[in-house]
């Protein structure tokens, strides 16, 4: 995929629509009942969180380059580069943040049982998920993407009719088939390395996630392009947090407005996205500073 393909692409898409381990290197997974289940509990303040001297970030271990644990057993990624400097930020140290591993399905259920205190996990904007949780101000623009085989290339929805696409459950890919393909077949995983391993076997013709996240992968997997570069609206990714959790909410805003001085997410793009992409995405199609898409 060219960069110019991918950011006419997305440009079009727009004018549519728009572990608990401590420190960064360990973390744990837990099991969780799914968006729309869990038992309640009060989230921690932010004052609480001052007083505890550590935040609990819920983040991907599986999602490269946005969140997952490289070969030396560190985890790295968009996402957990912005939580460590939120940390630093609020506790005066990246060591600050214990990450909470976390699935696409689980991450309202991890709010809502306070098992953490904020998710940045590719946590894409939904009215649905409004509903449950609180947003934050946006710190990336992202559509679906399709990524199949080369000898079986998909390149248009069409060619999935009564075929098997690959998805995740509880994102946004797994919500737009249902909703608009029910011709296509679905084949669910809870985790993203089940759907690749799944896709790698063949037993899906191809897999959706999110754009720039299938890009990615197909790069470092020679046999496979992503022949669908944009489908459905063009989404945002925000920071959540437990709904009512008003002060944690306003000191997100805040870190990410005063971000935007020091274009603190290009920064961020240029360490952990672009060893990944190379020239193949502009970052002014997936970057957003201060909030402001």
């Amino acid at each position: 995929m060219k960069k110019k393909v991918f950011g006419a692409l997305l440009g079009v898409v727009m004018a549519a629509g728009i572990l608990a381990g401590c420190g960064q290197t360990g973390g744990t997974k837990e099991s969780a009942a799914g968006e729309a289940g869990g038992a309640s509990a009060q989230a921690r303040t932010l004052d609480q969180i001052k007083e505890a001297g550590t935040i609990k970030i819920g983040v991907f271990s599986d999602k490269n380059p946005f969140g997952y644990v490289d070969s030396n057993g560190e985890i790295q990624g968009y996402d957990v580069y912005f939580a460590k400097r939120m940390a630093k930020d609020l506790l005066g140290g990246e060591d600050k943040v214990e990450f909470v591993y976390v699935e696409a399905a689980s991450r309202v259920e991890y709010l809502k049982s306070a098992k953490v205190d904020v998710i940045l996990a590719n946590f894409t904007v939904t009215d649905e998920r409004k509903e449950q949780v609180d947003f934050a101000l946006p710190y990336m623009k992202v559509a679906l993407g399709v990524v199949s085989p080369d000898e079986n290339l998909i390149e248009d929805v069409a060619e999935l009719k009564d075929k098997t696409l690959i998805v995740v459950k509880g994102t946004t890919a797994e919500t737009y088939f249902s909703e608009n393909h029910p011709e296509v077949k679905l084949l669910k995983f809870d985790e993203y390395q089940e759907a690749y391993d799944a896709l790698l076997d063949g037993r899906g013709e191809a897999f959706s996630t999110d754009n720039t996240e299938v890009l990615a992968w197909a790069i470092q997997n020679k046999g496979f392009t992503v022949g669908i570069e944009s489908i459905g609206n063009l989404d945002t990714i925000a920071p959540a947090v437990q709904k009512g959790n008003k002060d944690l909410l306003e000191w997100i805003n805040s870190e990410i407005e005063a971000l935007a001085e020091e274009q603190f997410f290009h920064k961020n793009f240029e360490e952990t996205l672009k060893p990944v992409y190379g020239d193949e995405i502009d970052p002014e199609n997936l970057v957003v500073e201060g909030g402001q898409v």
